[in-house]
């Protein structure tokens, strides 16, 4: 399971950029209101503007590692209301849509909003600057949260915010990548100007001050897998195949699980990790 420790996430000093790069920190969880504001604002159509706004053009790209590693153990749940944090245009949810009776989705972006999907009822809301969720506690039967909270920078009180907001007795699903994705001081291709991934023990941090249990962790995001999607133009993570040998990869190379890489070697290594937590 992922490790833990009694060290919640801190902010290093503005200077000293390696605490951050080392994954001995979170960049951006204790920024104050006006930097998570400066933050929202570079981020809130970061996602649309990479090419997710034109629907005509989109294509989800993680059916088979969701289901893979979250929805086929879920079974005989009643989904009276499903949450999609950050869900775009709502594909995340499409495996068990017929199950729901009404959906949210949290969006920052007005470009995905919409009233239904796939003929079930959709709310979209926007997050608040702080990211606080404008939900009731112990709303949502089922959360979805599937590579978003890294766009965030406080990432444990959005974190807390899901938490408040599942029924107990109910299940989240959690993807997000465990690496830096590179220095984000800098520009990166494919990738949006604020994101950086969560370092695995923070991660692990932040669940566990959440109260909610780890039920399955999985590994996956090995680099191979990726540059499969590359040479095919297709997402691997859309195999039922590639995702499986995907899995078994990432577990192989768990032992190399590492923040920010320094040389070849480190980079062989899962980059992202899939929780199902119950609250």
């Amino acid at each position: 399971m992922i490790a833990v420790t009694n060290r919640m996430p801190g902010q290093a000093a503005p200077d000293d950029f390696e605490h951050y790069l080392s994954g001995r920190a979170l960049y951006g969880d204790a920024f104050d209101a006006t930097r998570i504001a400066e933050w929202s604002a570079d981020e809130q159509e970061g996602y649309a503007e990479l090419g997710a706004k034109d629907r005509a053009a989109y294509r989800y790209g993680y059916r088979a590692l969701n289901a893979f590693h979250g929805f086929r153990h879920l079974s005989g749940l009643a989904l009276n209301q499903v949450l999609g944090f950050g869900g775009a245009h709502g594909e995340e949810l499409l495996p068990i849509i017929r199950l729901a009776k009404s959906v949210t989705i949290v969006e920052p972006s007005l470009a995905f909003f919409k009233t239904s999907l796939h003929g079930v009822p959709a709310k979209y809301i926007r997050p608040a600057p702080s990211g606080q969720l404008l939900l009731k506690d112990d709303s949502f039967d089922l959360i979805t949260c599937f590579g978003v909270l890294h766009h965030i920078p406080n990432v444990s009180f959005v974190f807390s915010e899901l938490a408040r907001v599942l029924k107990p007795g109910a299940y989240l699903l959690l993807r997000e990548p465990i690496v830096s994705l590179g220095d984000w001081r800098l520009a990166r291709r494919g990738l949006t100007k604020r994101e950086r991934g969560i370092p695995f023990a923070i991660m692990g941090r932040i669940v566990e001050a959440s109260g909610l249990k780890i039920i399955r962790q999985a590994l996956c995001g090995f680099p191979l897998t990726a540059l499969l999607s590359k040479v095919t133009g297709r997402s691997a993570y859309n195999s039922a195949l590639a995702t499986r040998i995907d899995a078994l990869l990432s577990a192989a190379f768990s032992w190399n699980v590492n923040y920010h890489p320094r040389n070849a070697l480190q980079r062989l290594r899962p980059t992202s990790v899939f929780l199902i937590l119950r609250k």
